[in-house]
């Protein structure tokens, strides 16, 4: 069985950073596309950067402006978010998403248990 497991979220003051990681454990895949979403109290998920291995390509949600970096070791099936400049309307819980196949923003087979982050204003 595989799981994704997120580490690295907490609390930060607005304008600070935090690094979140994603971890696959379990048998051994080849994931295609590792990427992030959030979802706030009261709001739907949302996608927020994915990363398809072949020609690390590399998307982002229009919000994100330049904030985040999203990155992949392929060696170790992580994937990191080094979110930067942290707003009180980035709070949310962070979800890992993975799938063997090239997706963007919707369609990821696989799902971690997701990391809190809350900014403070």
């Amino acid at each position: 069985q595989v799981q994704l497991v997120e580490s690295g979220g907490g609390l930060v003051q607005a304008g600070g950073s935090l690094r979140l990681s994603c971890a696959t454990s379990g048998r051994t895949v080849l994931w295609e596309t590792m990427g992030w979403f959030r979802q706030a109290p009261g709001k739907e998920r949302e996608f927020v950067a994915t990363v398809i291995r072949r020609g690390n390509i590399i998307h982002y949600a229009d919000f994100v402006e330049g904030r985040f970096t999203a990155s992949r070791d392929n060696d170790k099936n992580t994937v990191h978010l080094q979110m930067n400049s942290l707003r009180h309307e980035d709070t949310a819980v962070y979800y890992c998403a993975a799938s063997p196949g090239a997706r963007y923003d919707h369609g990821y087979e696989f799902w971690g248990q997701g990391t809190q982050v809350t900014v403070s204003s």
